[in-house]
């Protein structure tokens, strides 16, 4: 299994849990000294299995793609990809690419590493997106997806989550179409309000909100990566595909998040932005 963000938070948990459940992990992290606790935490897991560290900076076009090559080369075979880094960034900043620092990390991130580790997944493997209940009032302006024109960090956070599940229904929907369908799952979930780290980093008074209300009513990280364990692992969701889970159940996402139109422009956008060469991994169209 291939996972981003395992070094802190739900994703440390899951892949922690999914080791323990005799998975092989493989994780993309930005931080050397988080991951190194993390590797040792996965050897304890499990250890019979190797589980596999990959430092990459996941808001650069480059790393993306450098990355991503490393861990296609290495790993012909991957059956779970989990789409799990994430951030939420209080003042607007602009990677080395021109884009804007959340969009990179929290969209385009999950749109590269797929696409590019596609070929390797096996038939009727698994990705799973951490998406957020966050997207609930978000809309995409399709004519400033970059936030230039106004920047609210949780504003552009929650246009993110709304853009995880356009782009895992979209997904979802190639993998489902065409002759060449290999029964390959795309599911997104929302892992509830929790105690992490996440956020922490934001800066400014959104901050020191997040700070306050996280003791107020945020579940236990354990609790947080139930539904990414769920979807990665459980026989129960065996060719469930395009669905919004919480709680370890399918939910109704926005409005919004079920307008395919949108969907279909995000990944042609998407798609112009990620730019790959001709000898990478076709992207699916």
């Amino acid at each position: 299994m291939v996972i981003t963000g395992a070094t802190s938070g739900i994703g440390e948990v899951a892949a922690i849990r999914l080791a323990e459940l005799g998975a092989r992990i493989i994780h993309i992290a930005r931080d050397e000294k988080r991951a190194a606790a993390t590797q040792a935490a996965l050897k304890k897991a499990n250890p019979a299995a190797n589980p596999v560290l990959h430092l990459a900076d996941l808001s650069l076009l480059s790393e993306m793609r450098r990355v991503a090559r490393a861990i296609a080369a290495a790993e012909p075979k991957i059956d779970v990809l989990i789409n799990n880094a994430g951030a939420m960034v209080n003042k607007r900043q602009v990677t080395a690419d021109g884009l804007e620092k959340t969009f990179a990390l929290n969209h385009m991130a999950y749109f590269v590493i797929t696409n590019m580790l596609l070929p390797n997944i096996v038939d009727h493997g698994r990705i799973v997106v951490t998406a957020s209940n966050a997207h609930r009032g978000a809309s995409l302006d399709f004519d400033d997806l970059q936030s230039e024109r106004g920047y609210r960090g949780f504003g552009v956070y929650s246009e993110t989550k709304l853009m995880n599940i356009l782009f895992t229904r979209a997904l979802a929907r190639r993998l489902e179409s065409g002759s060449g369908a290999r029964g390959i799952t795309a599911n997104a979930l929302h892992p509830g309000f929790v105690a992490t780290r996440f956020g922490d980093q934001s800066g400014g008074v959104l901050g020191g909100v997040i700070k306050l209300i996280k003791p107020l009513g945020a579940i236990s990280p354990e609790a947080g990566a139930k539904t990414i364990i769920y979807l990665a692992s459980s026989p129960d969701v065996a060719g469930v595909s395009g669905q919004y889970f919480f709680e370890c159940n399918p939910t109704t996402p926005t409005h919004e998040a079920l307008n395919d139109d949108d969907g279909e422009r995000l990944w042609k956008i998407s798609e112009g932005i990620a730019e790959l060469p001709a000898d990478d991994s076709p992207w699916l169209v």
